[in-house]
């Protein structure tokens, strides 16, 4: 397989066409060799419009989902990042290749160490993986610039807003399928918040995600 053809394809007739026009964030998933965060066994699904399974249920979210993401994100190297769901390690290797530094927190210990060893080999240091559940928030280094869910939630837990830098932006994707919402909260000020609908789709749940109350007759 000439994965740099597979590469080109994936940018050209995946990206582009789902509204992913920053150079940078094109350039960036030209760069980072994504079939490195793949299990062996799907190498040749590297750069396929799918979710790759990572194993425990869990999967690779699209390249088109990853991209637009740090569009949207439109992240600073300056900035600190928590991303909640390590998984295959990629898009944490995405957001570290832009940001000053990424504190990515994993409930599978598994993955995380799996995670931790491509980046090594990728050459990121600039990244601090811790395993927990962060469903509900991460306080443990916050105030953070930016924080990026990476599976679905029905409901945001309020410990994510309040974890942000004036100015900082959270970016999930919210509501329950079939619909579900990538939605960007910047914080305005101590206690404002401006809450921005950017796309709409659906992705697997984040696990432990926080659940709505239901009403049982």
């Amino acid at each position: 397989m000439n994965l740099e053809n597979a590469r080109f394809n994936m940018i050209e007739q995946q990206l582009r066409p789902w509204n992913v026009l920053d150079p940078v964030v094109l350039d960036l998933l030209n760069l980072v060799p994504r079939e490195n965060f793949v299990p062996q066994q799907y190498s040749g699904l590297a750069y396929a419009d799918i979710e790759v399974p990572l194993g425990h249920d869990v999967a690779m979210l699209s390249p088109k989902i990853e991209a637009r993401l740090l569009q949207a994100l439109a992240l600073n190297n300056y900035e600190s990042v928590l991303e909640i769901g390590t998984g295959s390690g990629y898009l944490t290797a995405l957001l570290a290749t832009l940001a000053k530094h990424v504190y990515s927190v994993e409930i599978i210990p598994e993955l995380s160490k799996s995670a931790a060893a491509r980046l090594r080999k990728q050459g990121i240091k600039n990244v601090t993986l811790e395993v927990g559940d962060g469903a509900q928030g991460w306080s443990k280094h916050a105030p953070y610039d930016v924080i990026v869910l990476g599976g679905s939630v029905p409901l945001l837990a309020p410990a994510f807003q309040q974890s942000l830098n004036i100015g900082g932006r959270l970016l999930a994707v919210v509501g329950e399928a079939p619909v579900m919402t990538v939605t960007l909260v910047t914080r305005v000020n101590a206690t404002a918040y401006r809450t921005d609908a950017v796309f709409e789709n659906c992705i697997p749940s984040l696990v432990n995600a926080p659940q709505p109350e239901r009403f049982t007759f």
